[in-house]
């Protein structure tokens, strides 16, 4: 029987500190998700000797963690497979490693391993999958990671976080940690813009809202398609549109109750992903809208054969279809849809 991740105490209030409409301060470009994120593994390791720092020849962790815990630090090459039985067999010695690779190869090369020896025996490993979606574009199509998080979302027993801001990383890092069983962390590669003013809060499995409007909400995940929705939401509020943003940071537990409120007496529901339509954000959003409201929903994801041509992430993404303006057209369709009816 599987179960669903335990959300830790300091996710117990669900965090809705919208910005009101109207207001559409400039992005700025935020800090590294990788630095980022090392720098919270290293207040870790420094508090809980349980840390085990297991990489695959990613470049940059042994000159960190290496260098400050070097009896925590196994780089086992690039072998992901035997990453993740090592990470296992840690973990059930009582350790809570955390391994580390790129997204795709974490889901599609070691799956098996994912979910056997890992996910299967609910041991406390936590999976850093960075170059998530096209962060990777400009290596080729053997890099990129459009299929992680359906992979991920259907191991029952793995938390899936994908967090949509790069200063929260700190934070979902530290709250994985929290959790009895093991947690996917899908993360960029580069810096992304991100809006101005103080670092969002997080609470892992509570949905945030970053806008608030009354007539279509937007829906995303991660850094670039959360900025497409932002932004999107300024452009609509110019044509008298009023567009709820909503970070659904975490895809595993969802928070259903926060991504109901968010959507109900809306015109409808577009979900803005850096991944296929299958199995990801889109369908997360799906199983409760479809099943709790009547509304119509836009699904922008990756669609068509991606890496035709040499684009960085940005422009790779919308060449593919999840772009600022893609958000704008789907959410017009909608609420002229409703304005229609009525």
């Amino acid at each position: 029987m599987s179960r669903t991740p335990t959300v830790p105490p300091a996710a117990a209030d669900s965090v809705t500190t919208g910005q009101p409409a109207g207001q559409d301060p400039q992005p700025v470009l935020g800090p590294d998700p990788r630095a980022a994120y090392r720098e919270a593994l290293l207040e870790l390791a420094a508090a809980d000797p349980r840390v085990i720092c297991l990489d695959s020849d990613t470049g940059g962790l042994e000159k960190t963690f290496g260098k400050q815990f070097p009896d925590r630090y196994v780089n086992v090459g690039i072998a992901e497979a035997n990453l993740m039985t090592v990470a296992a067999g840690l973990a059930r010695r009582g350790f809570i490693p955390y391994v580390h690779t790129m997204a795709t190869f974490a889901t599609m090369r070691a799956g098996e391993f994912l979910k056997l020896d890992v996910v299967g025996n609910r041991l406390p490993v936590r999976v850093i999958a960075t170059h998530g979606g096209l962060a990777a574009a400009h290596f080729g199509t053997s890099h990129f990671a459009l299929e992680d998080l359906a992979v991920t979302r259907a191991l029952a027993d793995l938390a899936v976080v994908v967090p949509g801001d790069p200063r929260q990383v700190g934070a979902a890092t530290h709250q994985l940690h929290e959790l009895p069983g093991p947690g996917y962390l899908r993360l960029g590669r580069s810096a992304t813009p991100v809006p101005p003013g103080p670092a969002p809060g997080f609470r892992l499995g509570r949905a945030r809202v970053l806008r608030e409007g009354a007539d279509v909400t937007l829906v995303a995940a991660g850094p670039l398609p959360l900025l497409f929705a932002l932004e999107a939401a300024g452009e609509l509020a110019a044509d008298g549109i009023e567009a709820q943003v909503l970070d659904l940071h975490t895809l595993h537990p969802l928070d259903r109750e926060g991504l109901l409120t968010a959507c109900r007496g809306r015109a409808g529901v577009v979900t803005v992903e850096e991944h296929r339509p299958q199995g990801g954000l889109g369908d997360a959003v799906a199983e409760v809208v479809s099943a709790e409201l009547a509304l119509p929903m836009r699904r922008l994801a990756v669609r068509g054969r991606p890496g035709l041509r040499v684009a960085g992430q940005r422009a790779a993404l919308e060449q593919l279809g999840v772009s600022t303006g893609a958000v704008v057209d789907a959410a017009r369709q909608l609420h002229a849809r409703t304005t229609a009816v009525r």
